[in-house]
């Protein structure tokens, strides 16, 4: 026995016996489940960090994978992009829906003194699809009007495009604008709720396509009809959509080539900050609850200002507001600042512009019937 060991012996018996480490203690129900929920926080956290960087700061990257523009010619433009609409189209997921029945029209009393009709197209067993037509008293055969779609958004109808059932006056009346300036007017009805549009989405991810896919392919179907009316001049068609309508808008015209012109208005947005949900400024779809707002795929390589790549050369009007609680303002006009650039480098930029106002979620009647009746009635029709 050395003297060490020796020692520690000595001190061992002088204290009783060999000191033993405390033992750890006996694990409870509640601290298993706390270092449970510790864990699974901490992984959750892991998740959103790494699905939020990848979606924010790998975007440039991705998207300069994605999109190979090429900026010599409108006609060499339309043809570089054509791969990203097909994907787009892949996002949006319009299904095939089939006309069961002759279009139904029906005068709207609410809106007698527009002369307006409701409009019901049958579709596959039970679907229709269903709007509004108002046309000018100017329509005729021999002067047929320009079309403008006019999309309400959520918690709106498309009665209140003109005005009815307006509280706090956001819309303006400006279908009815439309109207006096010699547009015909056709307002689609969507599904107008948060909770009801987020439980169709659910069945409509279940079958791989979405809510605003069918609700394009509705629209189609209205437009076949209605510009079969020798009343309306079927090269002259606009859409102006105001917060979800804006949805609309941008989501529609990279898919239906008869809409000529857009005005997106209370839509317009810094996509990726938007969708990401960390910036307290303004409404995140996350915090709101709106299920029915994410897509698969959109944030791949359709950032707004990406997106209106597939809109161009067609000409385009962003209505935004400073008060607008949808966005920071100063990101949507760097977003807008971006997509202008698609106009810039083909030599049209006159053909997009930004109504940057100080006020909110609301139409800009002025602007968008100025930019409208410039592209769809004193001009010759953009390609």
């Amino acid at each position: 026995m050395n003297i060490h060991t020796s020692f520690a012996l000595t001190v061992a018996i002088a204290c009783g016996g060999f000191a033993r480490a405390a033992a750890p203690p006996h694990p409870t129900p509640s601290s298993i489940a706390a270092d449970e929920q510790r864990r699974t926080d901490a992984y959750a956290a892991q998740l959103e960090r790494f699905l939020r960087d990848r979606m924010v700061k790998g975007y440039p990257k991705r998207a300069a994978k994605a999109w190979a523009r090429d900026y010599s010619s409108v006609e060499a433009f339309l043809k570089s992009v054509e791969p990203n609409r097909s994907r787009w189209r892949a996002v949006i997921k319009p299904p095939v829906l089939h006309r069961t029945g002759p279009l139904v029209r029906r005068p709207h009393p609410p809106l007698a003194a527009l002369r307006a009709e409701w409009l019901v197209v049958p579709l596959d067993t039970p679907l229709t699809a269903e709007a509004l037509l108002v046309l000018p008293k100017t329509a005729t055969p021999q002067a047929p009007a320009p079309l403008v779609i006019a999309q309400h958004g959520i918690g709106s109808c498309p009665e209140r495009t003109f005005g009815l059932l307006d509280h706090g006056d956001h819309y303006h009346s400006y279908a009815r604008a439309l109207v006096d300036a010699g547009f015909a007017v056709l307002a689609p009805m969507n599904l107008r709720s948060v909770p009801r549009r987020n439980r169709i989405e659910h069945f409509c991810r279940l079958l791989d396509t979405s809510l605003p896919g069918i609700e394009l392919v509705r629209l189609q179907r209205l437009l076949d009809d209605v510009l079969a009316d020798p009343r309306i001049d079927g090269d002259r068609v606009g859409m102006w959509g105001v917060s979800l309508g804006g949805m609309a808008t941008m989501f529609w015209m990279p898919l239906e080539s008869r809409i000529k012109a857009g005005v997106v208005c209370a839509w317009f947005n810094h996509r990726l900050n938007k969708m990401s949900g960390e910036d307290r400024r303004y409404s995140s779809f996350n915090r709101g609850g709106e299920d029915h707002a994410f897509f698969t795929g959109w944030m791949t390589e359709f950032a707004d200002h990406d997106a209106a790549a597939l809109i161009c050369p067609r000409p385009l009007l962003v209505q935004t507001g400073k008060k607008d609680g949808i966005a920071h303002w100063k990101g949507v006009v760097e977003e807008f600042r971006k997509a202008r650039t698609h106009y810039e480098r083909l030599g049209i930029a006159d053909r997009i512009e930004m109504d940057l106002h100080e006020g909110g979620h609301e139409a800009r009647v002025t602007s968008g019937v100025r930019f409208l009746t410039r592209w769809l009635k004193q001009s010759r029709r953009p390609r």
